[in-house]
């Protein structure tokens, strides 16, 4: 398990989960590094490395894992395609740390800060490569985790050429570079479980919502968090010329973060529609649609 990681939670979601983190979590942190050992070469291998190994919260591969436990799937195809998800999201950091010039990445540097510029995205491709060699062996899997990338690309270019001017254009940016991933990583517990279409896309309609909350949720640090404590800069956005809700929609922080809870609420709504036979992995689930609406970091 990554140093320090189960301290993101706060007091009440480390209560609930800490047992679940303990023996799940740890079993795709197991994988994770047994997946980047075989990267080549060996310069390679450090840079993928310094990447996902330096921390992070690890929430869409939890989220993959939790859904499929409620469904009563295969745990261990659920752990490869949790570790692929995470991949591709650690893939992403690195190109966004890029675009945003930032070096700090997890109180950590950033990839091009520590490597440079050619390593950094060299790298990132080796991400991709890696998680979709997870993924290749199902139809499914593939198509819910492209479908995902081409929403993140086309948000990140979006967002490079038109800057968000409304709450509206907010909440569709912040549904494709965030939600994207969250909905692919919660669909990929489903596939791992054999869900039927129906479940797939209640679950990831769940993911999406509580995806746009923790992007909503990262707006609020970025204008309130200590740097410190949040282990990235702040004011970044502002300093990037990039719009927040806060900014678009004349929001205060604190109404900023009812809207997050608004979308949690949708959430847990879609989440009521499914028929799942491990109640006890769908409250973790609930539990996580709440977390990330108060999460400070």
């Amino acid at each position: 398990m990554s140093p320090g990681s189960v301290n993101y939670l706060p007091h009440y979601f480390q209560t609930s989960v800490m047992e679940y983190l303990e023996r799940r979590r740890g079993r795709v942190e197991d994988r994770i590094e047994t997946v980047l050992d075989g990267v080549e070469p060996d310069e390679l291998e450090a840079e993928v490395e310094h990447v996902v190994l330096s921390g992070g919260k690890r929430v869409r591969p939890t989220v993959t894992v939790l859904v499929c436990e409620a469904l009563g799937g295969d745990f261990d195809t659920a752990v490869e395609y949790a570790v692929g998800i995470e991949l591709v999201h650690s893939a992403s950091l690195v190109i966004d740390d890029i675009i945003d010039r930032s070096e700090l990445r997890r109180g950590t540097p950033s990839a091009w800060a520590e490597f440079g510029h050619g390593p950094a995205i060299i790298a990132s491709d080796g991400l991709l490569g890696e998680a979709f060699a997870l993924f290749s062996a199902d139809e499914r899997a593939m198509q819910a985790v492209s479908e995902a990338m081409v929403e993140l690309g086309e948000g990140e270019a979006t967002e490079l050429v038109a800057k968000p001017t409304d709450e509206d254009e907010y909440m569709e940016l912040a549904r494709r570079k965030t939600g994207a991933l969250f909905r692919a990583a919660a669909e990929l517990g489903a596939i791992a479980a054999d869900a039927d279409a129906y479940t797939v896309e209640s679950f990831g309609t769940y993911a999406e919502r509580v995806g746009v909350a923790f992007q909503m949720r990262d707006d609020v640090l970025d204008a309130t968090a200590d740097a410190d404590e949040l282990g990235k800069p702040t004011g970044h956005d502002a300093e990037m010329g990039r719009p927040s809700l806060v900014e678009v929609s004349d929001l205060s922080p604190e109404d900023a973060g009812e809207r997050a809870r608004a979308e949690s609420d949708t959430a847990l709504e879609a989440l009521s529609r499914v028929d799942a036979s491990d109640s006890q992995a769908i409250e973790y689930l609930r539990d996580l649609a709440e977390f990330v609406v108060v999460r400070e970091r």
